[in-house]
C-alpha cells in the first residue's frame, strides 16, 4: 500500500510539473514556439462586400514576405506569416486578432479596414503587440502608442483634398456625398469642409446617407444639381460611387467628380459601365501606372504571383512589411525577443526610419503612429488610373 501511494505521488507531482510548464507557456505573453522565426500577422476582409481590399493587403503582404525571406530575411531571420479574414467585421476582426495571437504573431499588419483596427487596437494595446495597418483611416485605429499607420488619416485626407481642388482651381462650388454612418466617410468630410473653409472654396450642399439607405441617391444628386456645384466631392467607396455616378449621369448632371483612396477599385466592378468614371479624380498614394522602376516591378512581380494588377491597397500593405523591416533592423530586433519587447524596439524604430517606398518617398512617422508623406492625385482617361500632376 505504501509503494502504490509513492507511485501516485510521484505521478501527481509529475503532472503537476508538466500543468505548470504548460501553464507557463500559454501566459508567457508573445512568446513563440520557434524562437528562430519572426512572426506576422495579417487580418482583413478576404470575403464579404470589403473583399477586393483585404485580399489586396493579403497579396501585398505575402509578396513582400517572399521577397525579404529570398533575399536573407529580417537580421538574418525568417519570417513566418498568417493571414485571417475578418469580413471586415469588428467582432470577427477581434476573433482574428485572438487567433494569431494563439498562433505566436509577434507583430500585426492590419486591420485593413477602420472599424475592425479600431476593436482590434483595444487588444493589441493591452497585449503591447506592435500593430501596424495598411489602409485604416480612422484616427482611433491607430489611438496608443503600438499603432501606425502607412496610409493617410481621414483628416489628413479630407484637408489635403480640399487643398488640391483649391490650390489647383478645379472649382469654387462644391458638393459633397458621404456616408455619415461610416467613420471613414464622415471623418473625410468633416475636415474638408473645415480646409475647404480656410481655402475660400464654397460647400453648396452637404448631402449624407447611411449604410440602411445606400442605392439612390436622387435626393442628393438633385440637390448638389440645383445649388450649382461645379464638382462634387465624394469621400467614399466605390461601390456607392459607382451608383452615384450612374444615377448623375441618367439625371443629366455632369460635374467634376473627386474622391479619396476608397474610390480605388471602381474600374474594376462588375457591372459597371467604366465610361461613366471618366475624368474621375481621386487621392491616392499609388497608381499601378506609375513608370518608375520601383513600381513596374511590383505590379510585374504582382501579376506574376497573383494574376491580377495591385491597387493601393496592396501597395500599402507591401510597404508596411518593409517599414516593419527597416525598423527591426534599426534596432536589431530578433524573434527570441517576447512580443512585448519587439513592440517597444519598434515604437522607437519607426519614428527613427526613412522609408522609400511604393506609397511615398522618404516616409517617416512621428510617434502618434502618423506617416509624413505628400498626396499623389490620379484621373481616369481611356478606362485608366493616370497620375495627375499638380500645377
Amino acid at each position: 500500500m505504501k509503494m502504490l501511494k509513492k507511485a501516485a505521488s510521484i505521478v501527481l507531482a509529475s503532472a503537476m510539473v508538466v500543468s505548470l510548464a504548460a501553464c507557463g507557456s500559454s501566459n508567457d505573453k508573445g512568446s513563440s514556439a520557434d524562437t528562430d522565426t519572426f512572426k506576422i500577422g495579417g487580418i482583413g476582409p478576404t470575403t464579404g462586400d470589403n473583399a477586393i481590399y483585404g485580399t489586396a493587403v493579403k497579396n501585398g503582404i505575402q509578396l513582400a514576405v517572399d521577397e525579404i525571406n529570398a533575399a536573407g530575411g529580417i537580421n538574418g531571420k525568417q519570417i513566418e506569416y498568417k493571414f485571417e479574414d475578418d469580413q471586415s467585421d469588428a467582432e470577427k476582426s477581434v476573433n482574428a486578432y485572438n487567433t494569431l495571437k494563439d498562433w505566436g504573431m509577434q507583430m500585426l499588419i492590419g486591420t485593413t479596414t477602420s472599424t475592425p483596427c479600431t476593436a482590434v487596437v483595444e487588444e493589441s494595446h493591452n497585449d503591447n503587440l506592435f500593430q501596424l495597418t495598411p489602409s485604416a483611416t480612422a484616427v482611433e485605429s491607430i489611438q496608443y502608442d503600438n499603432a501606425f499607420r502607412m496610409c493617410f488619416s481621414d483628416p489628413n485626407q479630407g484637408s489635403a483634398s480640399a487643398d488640391y481642388i483649391a490650390d489647383n482651381n478645379l472649382a469654387k462650388k462644391v458638393a459633397v456625398i458621404y456616408n455619415s454612418s461610416d467613420t471613414y466617410s464622415s471623418g473625410i468630410y468633416q475636415n474638408f469642409v473645415t480646409e475647404a473653409e480656410k481655402k475660400g472654396l464654397e460647400v453648396v450642399a452637404a448631402k449624407a446617407f447611411t449604410a440602411d439607405n445606400k442605392t439612390d441617391f436622387s435626393v442628393q444628386i438633385q440637390k448638389a444639381k440645383d445649388a450649382g456645384a461645379e464638382l462634387v466631392f465624394l469621400p467614399i467607396y466605390y461601390q456607392e460611387a459607382s451608383l452615384i455616378l450612374a444615377q448623375a449621369n441618367k439625371a443629366g448632371f455632369s460635374p467634376k467628380w473627386f474622391g479619396c483612396d476608397g474610390m480605388d477599385g471602381i474600374l474594376d466592378l462588375e457591372g459597371f459601365d467604366a465610361s461613366l468614371a471618366e475624368n474621375l479624380m481621386f487621392l491616392t498614394p499609388f497608381t499601378a501606372n506609375a513608370t518608375d522602376d520601383a513600381t513596374q516591378k511590383f505590379v510585374a512581380d504582382f501579376k506574376d504571383a497573383f494574376g491580377d494588377t495591385p491597387i493601393q491597397f496592396a501597395a500599402d500593405a507591401y510597404d508596411c512589411v518593409y517599414a516593419i523591416k527597416a525598423a527591426a533592423e534599426k534596432e536589431n530586433i530578433t524573434p527570441d525577443m517576447s512580443a512585448s519587447d519587439i513592440c517597444d524596439a519598434l515604437k522607437k524604430g519607426m519614428t527613427e526610419i526613412t522609408y522609400d517606398g511604393l506609397t511615398g518617398k522618404s516616409i517617416t512617422w512621428s510617434e502618434d503612429g502618423e506617416p509624413t508623406k505628400d498626396p499623389t492625385v490620379v484621373v481616369v482617361q481611356n478606362g485608366e488610373y493616370q497620375v495627375l500632376e499638380a500645377k
